[in-house]
C-alpha cells in the first residue's frame, strides 16, 4: 500500500510536469487546461493555483455525491490536489521559467512530448488505483447515479471548459488557449492515458499472498 502511494504521487508529479511542458510550448493546451490558462491570464493568478481551485470545486462536489466516502480517501485526495497545483507552479514559474522555444516545429514537438508524459503519469496513477483525480471521480459518481456514461460526463466537462475559455478570450480580448495543441491533445492524451492505465501492474505493486501451510 505504501509503495503504491509513493509511486502514485510520483506519477501525479510526472503528470504535472507534462502539463507544464505543454503550457511552455505556447501552442494551446488540453481542453481542461485551456480554461485554467485563460483564467490565469485573466486574473493574474498562477495557473497551478487556478488548477487547484477548480480541482477543489470538484473535490467538494465529490464529497457531496459520494455516500460511501471515507475520511482517509478524501484526505489523501485533498493532499494530492494541493500538491498537483503546487508542482505545476514550481515547474512553470520556477524550473522551466528560463526555457523558451521560438521555432514552431520544436514547440509542437515539446507539446507532444509533454502530452505523452502527462498522459502516461495520469494513466499509471489511475491504473494503480491508490489516488483519485477529482474530476474523474466526479464523473464516475454521476455515472453511477444516472443513466449517462462516465465518458459522456467527462467529455461534457471538456466541452464546457473549451466554451468558457473561448468566451473569456473573446469578451476580454485574451490570448486564445484553444489552439492546435488542444486538437493534438484530443488524440494523444486519451491514447496515452488508456495505454498507460492498461499496462500490467508490476509485481512490486501487487499485494503479497500469504503462504498456506
Amino acid at each position: 500500500m505504501k509503495k503504491n502511494l509513493v509511486w502514485s504521487l510520483f506519477y501525479y508529479i510526472l503528470s504535472a510536469f507534462g502539463i507544464s511542458l505543454t503550457i511552455k510550448a505556447f501552442i494551446g493546451v488540453s481542453s481542461f487546461n485551456s480554461l485554467n490558462v485563460t483564467l490565469s491570464t485573466f486574473s493574474s493568478i498562477k495557473v497551478g493555483t487556478i488548477t487547484t481551485m477548480i480541482n477543489l470545486s470538484f473535490f467538494v462536489l465529490c464529497i457531496l455525491l459520494d455516500k460511501k466516502r471515507t475520511l482517509s480517501s478524501y484526505l489523501t485526495m485533498l493532499v494530492t490536489v494541493l500538491l498537483f497545483g503546487t508542482v505545476i507552479n514550481l515547474f512553470v514559474y520556477g524550473l522551466l521559467a528560463p526555457m523558451t522555444v521560438s521555432a514552431y516545429l520544436p514547440r509542437v514537438f515539446l507539446f507532444s512530448i509533454g502530452t505523452l508524459i502527462g498522459g502516461y503519469g495520469t494513466g499509471r496513477a489511475l491504473g494503480l488505483g491508490t489516488l483519485k483525480f477529482p474530476i474523474e471521480q466526479f464523473c464516475l459518481l454521476l455515472a453511477e447515479k444516472t443513466k449517462r456514461t462516465f465518458s459522456f460526463y467527462r467529455y461534457s466537462i471538456d466541452i464546457v471548459c473549451i466554451a468558457l475559455s473561448l468566451l473569456l478570450s473573446v469578451v476580454y480580448q485574451l490570448p486564445i488557449a484553444v489552439r492546435e495543441g488542444t486538437i493534438i491533445s484530443l488524440f494523444l492524451l486519451s491514447f496515452m492515458i488508456s495505454f498507460a492505465k492498461d499496462l500490467p501492474t508490476p509485481l512490486v505493486f501487487r499485494p503479497k499472498k500469504r503462504l498456506e501451510n
